[in-house]
């Protein structure tokens, strides 16, 4: 039997600030971190810090927001702002917050670069933020390798083709140097960005992207297989109109991707959504033979909707636990939690395959 069952719950509720692009991390004690941004408004960053709640109850309530960033903006003498963060934790225990600096008003054209800030503690306290040579924005969660190879993914407006990239730099000894950039993928044809990487295999990765052009165009994917030196692609994916795909691996090995679906057209973003996929569909270059199963997760019924940028855990009972940025009938983007448990589900098949088996 086939069961959903959908909780929501508050982790930073509307205040004087605009609170939106979370990401999500269960250390390995069980604490919950939520990092996100607040910010004068979604087009105002002449305020900007990047923010931190925890949970030690799964999720059920959440401590005030506190910040783990210095307080930078337009506004500021220092003239530059943070935009979106992202969380993982590394092998040898420590928890990494990384976050794109945009030094100027302009994300595509002003000098961006992503930060580092690790904590021992459990994310009680951080070091602090380093600059790293990775050039770009929207950074993806710092992923360690089976090999210990850091890869540090983000997207980078391109002049010369009038596109955005996808691109990564590198490091073999955890930081003290970097390699790149490495293009993930690019085409004349598309704007690629918000790339989400996973390790399907020792080596084999795969990195799902959002498509830009505003017109409804699927999730599409890059391939490697020689730990990110090289990629194919790019590859179309069943995910309709995927914006900020949010991929990670469940404990059975299939796949979870949260996202943001964004039809096109004149209107803002409104729905947050899921995928589920299996592995052999996550690197299948052939789209008729992908297979996904998309669950609506929640809908923004602002009359101006801002939503759907994710983060999200398993629990150790099975059951998910998704952050997410809503404006529903309040002013300003606020984080919400979801506790989210699909029993039985599983990635979809072809209605006539089935018959035909």
């Amino acid at each position: 039997m086939f069961t959903i069952d959908l909780t929501k719950f508050v982790i930073s509720g509307p205040d004087a600030h605009y609170q939106a692009w979370p990401d999500l991390l269960r250390t390995r004690s069980g604490k919950l971190l939520c990092a996100f941004s607040a910010c004068t408004h979604h087009c105002d960053r002449s305020f900007t810090q990047i923010m931190l709640c925890e949970s030690q109850d799964d999720g059920r309530t959440w401590s005030a927001p506190h910040t783990v960033s210095d307080t930078c903006g337009f506004a500021s003498p220092k003239g530059y702002y943070y935009n979106n963060a992202a969380l993982s934790q590394l092998s040898d225990g420590r928890i990494a917050l990384v976050y794109d600096r945009i030094d100027g008003q302009n994300e595509n054209l002003s000098p961006s670069h992503i930060m580092h800030s690790f904590s021992t503690d459990d994310g009680a306290t951080w070091s602090e933020a380093i600059m790293t040579p990775t050039e770009g924005i929207v950074p993806d969660k710092l992923l360690e390798l089976a090999s210990g190879r850091w890869l540090q993914g983000c997207h980078r407006y391109d002049p010369s083709s009038d596109k955005l990239v996808q691109r990564l730099w590198y490091s073999d000894d955890q930081g003290a140097s970097w390699s790149g950039p490495v293009v993930v993928c690019c085409d004349p044809q598309l704007n690629l960005c918000e790339g989400s990487i996973l390790e399907t295999a020792p080596g084999t990765l795969v990195c799902f992207m959002r498509e830009n052009s505003g017109i409804g165009l699927p999730c599409y994917r890059a391939i490697s297989h020689d730990n990110g030196l090289t990629w194919s692609g790019p590859h179309p994916f069943p995910i309709p109109a995927c914006h900020s795909p949010k991929a990670g691996f469940l404990r059975d090995g299939r796949i979870v991707i949260t996202y943001r679906m964004f039809q096109g057209g004149a209107v803002s973003p409104q729905n947050l959504m899921l995928a589920l996929v299996d592995t052999g569909s996550a690197v299948e270059p052939d789209y008729r033979k992908c297979r996904t199963r998309l669950l609506a997760i929640d809908h923004d019924f602002s009359d101006c909707p801002d939503t759907g940028y994710s983060g999200w855990v398993q629990l150790p009972d099975g059951t998910l636990y998704i952050a997410n940025y809503i404006r529903n009938d309040a002013e300003r983007a606020w984080i919400c939690g979801y506790h989210l448990d699909f029993n039985g589900l599983t990635a979809s098949h072809s209605a006539w395959e089935k018959h035909n088996a």
